[in-house]
């Protein structure tokens, strides 16, 4: 009964495992046919350190969460199987993600700039992009999660920024999230502070605050640095 027992749950670790190397690798290949193998195993690479954050941030807080999925042209995540108890824990999850793929990504630079490659210029470049979209502070993105601990309705400030970007940019993939942010911004407009399980979930001390609200705000501003930065010697072919 326990060797069933054992061979179950490692046959359930391997269909995790398989699923995350399975949609990495139709994501390779989707990304190469466009961009070259390259540029999309680098790529796909930064997803996944970028995913791995959120996954060991949760973990460390106790909560089950899933093996990470890739999905061609939406990207990647992790399934939190087990919701977080309160503003704090939610911020510090989604803080992990960026966080470490942005780590990432400057490895991915430095290297870029000392063997003058273009191609990992170029998957740094994308690094810095898709770490400082995840920032918007409106959820289901990283920044929403974040920003969570200042409350809610801090969420709108993210609107103009998505709108501005959609008309930049264009985007199924813009529609989409703002579909999945419309009911998130209905809750947060109809958020009553002061009921119990507002203040359960997001009644966090002001340090608490202070220190992700510095912490989101410098995150922001040197991913936005480095994208232009690095957009600049992209452009200019070095």
């Amino acid at each position: 009964m326990l060797k069933l027992l054992a061979l179950l749950i490692s046959s359930a670790k391997f269909a995790k495992l398989a699923t995350t190397a399975g949609t990495m690798l139709i994501s390779v290949v989707v990304y190469a046919w466009i961009f070259g193998w390259l540029y999309a195993v680098g790529f796909v690479l930064l997803l996944l350190v970028h995913e791995l954050g959120h996954y060991v941030a949760a973990r460390r807080r106790g909560l089950d969460v899933g093996a990470p999925t890739f999905i061609p042209f939406i990207g990647a995540w992790v399934q939190l199987k087990d919701l977080p108890h309160d503003a704090e824990t939610e911020a510090y999850v989604g803080l992990g993600g960026p966080l470490l793929g942005t780590v990432a990504a400057v490895a991915v630079y430095l290297f870029a700039d000392a063997s003058s490659s273009r191609v990992w210029l170029a998957v740094a470049y994308s690094g810095f992009v898709i770490n400082l979209f995840n920032l918007i502070p409106m959820a289901p993105f990283d920044g929403g999660r974040i920003t969570a601990v200042l409350g809610p309705r801090i969420w709108f400030l993210g609107v103009p920024i998505l709108l501005a970007l959609f008309l930049y940019w264009p985007s199924p993939m813009l529609l989409l999230v703002a579909l999945l942010a419309a009911p998130q911004l209905m809750a947060a407009w109809r958020h009553d502070p002061n009921s119990p399980a507002a203040v359960a979930y997001y009644g966090v001390t002001p340090s608490v605050r202070w220190r992700y609200g510095l912490s989101y705000v410098a995150l922001a501003a040197f991913l936005a640095l480095m994208t232009f930065q690095v957009h600049e010697r992209v452009q200019a072919g070095l």
